[in-house]
């Protein structure tokens, strides 16, 4: 028989250090988001099953926890993205006619770990711009997604961009089947040629080469260039290369220290991106810190498709990456129960001073804050004292 309190595979408690410290970003990043006029949202974490999935592709569909409703009988789902929960509110709570700026913070459940060293319960945060489908959207969002890893304290970050609509040029007119394309999108994500051939072999010769050039379209910015030789005359191609080609020489002016990357095969998360694609890489992870670019199409499952693009990340993810902060300053006081010293401790904790009252027994324990001074009685006062 199992011991009771163990948890499950790649479920885990957050202990204290880790829980200040997480509860620190999530702060420091909303607080941040609302400053680039980003309004927060708090979807729930059960939805109808239909409302969860809809637009989203096979992936996550598999990557959803489902469940009856015991009220209704209907199929339930717990959000293994909070993405579509967004657009729906903004499609149907919302409902504005202009910009919409969004933010999110909160747990999602996926039924299998992203990595061996993943857990199945991200606190995913995210925002999203809704109702602008030019790039200077794009723009804003990926400055803040700069903003976010820098605030956090990552060094030698790397954007790497792509662009779902290569694929969608390259393919033209074709139609494959989701199975198909889901392995179309593997094979390139993995940089196989073989498989990719062997998927491949019944297609237009045109497409087979496109294909193949896809694999090797990636490194600094003069990929653009070599993509605009290699890769088919078409206008998705040629829209998605000149966006491309914009987004990187403004980050090069405003972000001289980031290094700009281009994997043009990379298709992750083809199934809702509709254009410009983006994740940013830092020093110490083998996976991307956060994922975002444009998916216009995400709404139009809840009858309003309008121009959609945004991040998110894993905040507890994020913090493993992040340096360590300092504990937080506090002041120790004595167990009593005199009036002076409980008036003294309440006047301390009202002008936002940790105060932690040792209770008898326990003086020698530490504990989750830096007590830098303590209280003391002197004659009939209580003061605070340096340690």
């Amino acid at each position: 028989m199992a011991s009771a309190w163990l948890l499950p595979e790649h479920i885990a408690d957050v202990l204290p250090s880790q829980a200040r410290r997480i509860e620190e970003l999530r702060r420091e990043l909303l607080d941040m988001a609302r400053g680039y006029g980003c309004e927060l949202v708090m979807p729930p974490l059960l939805e109808h099953l239909e409302s969860l999935l809809s637009g989203t592709g096979h992936a996550l569909d598999l990557q959803t926890f489902k469940l009856v409703d015991q009220l209704s009988g209907r199929s339930l789902g717990l959000r293994a993205d909070t993405t579509p929960q967004v657009a729906r509110i903004d499609a149907h709570l919302l409902n504005r006619a202009g910009v919409t700026r969004l933010c999110y913070c909160g747990p999602v459940l996926h039924t299998r770990p992203a990595g061996l060293q993943s857990t199945r319960e991200p606190l995913q945060f995210g925002i999203e711009i809704y109702g602008h489908a030019g790039l200077e959207a794009d723009l804003e969002v990926q400055e803040l997604a700069l903003d976010v890893v820098a605030r956090a304290g990552l060094l030698h970050t790397t954007l790497d961009l792509g662009d779902a609509r290569l694929l969608r040029g390259v393919l033209g007119d074709l139609v494959l089947s989701a199975s198909v394309m889901d392995e179309l999108v593997a094979a390139l994500a993995t940089k196989d040629g073989v498989a990719l051939g062997g998927l491949s072999q019944s297609l237009p010769a045109a497409v087979r080469d496109g294909l193949q050039q896809l694999l090797g379209l990636y490194g600094g910015i003069e990929v653009l260039g070599l993509a605009r030789q290699r890769l088919p005359s078409h206008p998705l191609i040629a829209a998605a290369l000149d966006d491309l080609q914009c987004l990187a020489e403004h980050l090069q002016q405003t972000h001289p220290e980031i290094r700009l990357g281009f994997d043009l095969a990379d298709m992750t998360g083809y199934a809702y991106y509709s254009g410009v694609r983006f994740a940013l890489y830092a020093e110490g992870s083998s996976d991307a810190v956060l994922r975002g670019g444009r998916y216009d199409e995400v709404g139009a499952v809840f009858g309003r498709r309008r121009p959609a693009v945004g991040f998110s990340l894993d905040l507890k993810a994020l913090e493993a990456l992040s340096p360590p902060t300092p504990l937080r300053a506090a002041v120790r006081a004595p167990w009593g129960e005199a009036a002076g010293l409980r008036a003294a401790v309440r006047a301390l904790r009202a002008a936002g001073e940790t105060v932690v009252c040792v209770l008898p027994g326990h003086e020698h324990e530490g504990d989750e804050f830096d007590c830098d001074r303590e209280l003391v009685q002197i004659d009939t006062q209580w003061v605070l004292r340096a340690l």
